[in-house]
Parts: C-alpha cells; structure tokens; sequence
C-alpha cells in the first residue's frame, strides 16, 4: 500500500512548481519556466532513500527534487523572481540551481547532470563512502555524448552513481520514438551498467526499487541506470503553443489551423503530398498532446491519491496542510519582498 509519507512528498513537490506557475503566468518570473508536474513519484520514491554527504545532479526540471531534499522554498522562489535574496543572489533563475548545503546542483545544458554526477561520484568514492550520486534527466539526454561518457567512466572507475532517466516519451514537441533509435536500457547495458525499468507514476514501485539499488550501492560501489516511465503534464515549458493549443482546441487551435491552412494552399514550396502528410503529423502531435493533458492515467498524483482513498486513508488533510503552507510561502514573498529586491512585491 502506498505512504502517506510518500503522498505529502508528492503533493509538496506539486504545490510548488502550482505556485511558479502562477507567479510565471503573473509576469513576475521572466524567461522560459520549465515544470516538474508528472515526476513527482520519481522524486519522491528516490530522494527518500537519500541521506546526508549524497549529491544530485539535475536537469532543466530541479524544484521537484530540490523540494523534496529540503531546500528552502522561500530562496527557491525568490531565486526565480530574480533577487538578491534568492538562493543564487537572484543569478541562476530556475534551471541553474545550487544548494551546497544540499550537495544539489541544476543545469539547462542537455545531459550535463552526467558529468557533474560523475564528479560527486568519485568524490563520494574517495572521500565519503558509503554515500552516492544520483543523476536525474530526460530520455533525450541519452542522445548526448557527455552523458555516454559518464556511463563509461563509471562503469570504467566503478562509480556509486545511480543514473536516473525520466521517460516522458517527449522530445520539446516531438515525439522521443521519432528521433531516438533503438532501446534506452540496451544502451545503457552497452556499457556494463546493471540496468532496470519501473513505472514513473507508480511511487511504491519507484520508491522500492530505489530502495533496493541505492542499499547495494552503499555497501558495493557501483554505478546503476533506472529507467523510470513518466509523463509531462505540462509541455516542455509555461507558454508552449502546444500546450495551449490542447488546453483550448477552439480558441488557439482555431486560429494556429487557419495559418496553417493558409500555408497548405499557398502556390510555392513543397507539394501537396507532402504538405498533407506535415498535417496530419501535426494533428497527431496535437492530439497526443491533448490526451496527456485531459486524463488521469498520466498523472502520478491523481492515481495516488486514488489508491489511497480506496483503502480509506485520509488524503484531504494532507492537501489541505501544504495548501496553507504555499499561501504562506506566497505571503512571505509578496509581504516580506526587500525593497532592494529586483522585484518588490507581485500582486497575483
């Protein structure tokens, strides 16, 4: 049966990027915003098996996993509004995250949790065992050669770096099958990494099997790679015309067609085989896009919580408690804003 423990952790990590994407939508955060929602059962089935002296390198998506390691959220967010007080002097913004404290570090650079996590690795190795790293990214880092590399050397170095890649079957606004050849576990075995795949929306699944590979890791330093199947509830960033597209089909998808059917009957350029085929590729990309936004079966969340109702586990006081503890968060910012802030105060 699920934990409630695991539940509050998901439903933490959710509130937060909530409240980024309201500040984003807001104006206050500038820039590209890049959520979390759907991983939430990889983060919290992994981080909850780490322990003090681990380090985690992370992708373009961090607050999940940051959220979870304990990082204040209050620096977090006012890193993302751009001010001196945020946990980079207002300096990273959401993808270039640094807790040292924490032994966490971010970046938007493709595949570079790799490298970063090898480094921590052999750190941990030398001077901290019994600890490990965890590097977290996507299925299109798998493509990058940095990443490649970091499996041989820690295959090679016998690394205690635990590769996490987040499955969501999206490549920005491609389909990963239409651009990534052959299979990601078989990949990674080419290096001599023991390899395994779990449901990323399923946090016992996660959390056991990480549990059970992290164990081994303390006590027999070696590198491992999980595969962990999720979804991406919320494009690849706050804005994405897709994403808007699938969240009001007759408004923006009306008048992205009408451009588009503009184009189809246009006199120069490709032929109309082609222009067909681009199409209705198009209507594919949207309607995959539309499904993964309107059903539950993609959302970790939602089936959590669902298992939990069903054996009679009290879920509302849980949402309810990190509720309050986000209004607070953005009372603190909105209140609390120092008047040498990039920012001052955000009325949302």
């Amino acid at each position: 049966m699920v934990e409630l423990e695991l539940y509050k952790a998901m439903v933490r990590a959710r509130a937060f990027e909530l409240v980024l994407a309201e500040f984003w939508e807001a104006g206050a955060i500038s820039g590209e915003m890049h959520l979390g929602t759907g991983e939430e059962a990889v983060a919290a089935g992994v981080t909850r098996h780490l322990r003090s002296g681990d380090a985690v390198s992370l992708d373009h998506r961090p607050t999940p996993v940051l959220t979870l390691l304990g990082v204040d959220l209050q620096l977090m967010l006012a890193e993302m509004l751009g001010r001196e007080d945020g946990l980079c002097r207002g300096r990273g913004g959401h993808m270039h995250l640094f807790s040292k404290t924490h032994l966490a570090a971010s970046s938007g650079i493709v595949g570079s949790s790799g490298p970063l996590a090898a480094g921590f690795a052999l750190t941990a190795k030398l001077l901290r065992p019994g600890n490990i790293a965890v590097a977290f990214f996507g299925e299109g880092a798998m493509n990058q050669g940095m990443l490649m590399e970091s499996m041989n050397l820690a295959v090679a170095w016998k690394l205690p770096l635990l590769f996490v890649c987040k499955d969501n079957q999206w490549a920005i606004t491609t389909r990963s099958v239409d651009v990534t050849a052959g299979s990601l576990l078989e990949r990674a075995a080419g290096f001599g990494l023991p390899c395994q795949e779990v449901d990323g929306l399923d946090v016992m699944a996660v959390a056991e099997t990480a549990g059970d590979v992290i164990g081994q890791m303390r006590k027999n330093p070696q590198p491992f790679f999980l595969l962990a199947r999720t979804s991406r509830l919320d494009s690849h960033q706050m804005g994405d015309p897709m994403r808007r597209m699938a969240q009001h089909p007759v408004g923006e998808g009306g008048k992205t067609f009408g451009n588009v059917t503009k184009h189809l009957l246009a006199p120069r350029g490709s032929g109309p085989v082609t222009r067909i085929k681009s199409l209705m590729h198009l209507l594919a990309l949207l309607g995959d896009s539309r499904k993964d936004v309107r059903e539950h079966k993609t959302d970790p969340l939602f089936l959590t919580r669902q298992q939990l109702e069903q054996a009679g586990q009290d879920t509302e006081s849980i949402e309810q408690d990190v509720a309050r503890q986000m209004e607070q968060l953005v009372d603190s910012v909105q209140v609390d804003s120092p008047a040498g802030g990039a920012h001052g105060k955000h009325d949302l």
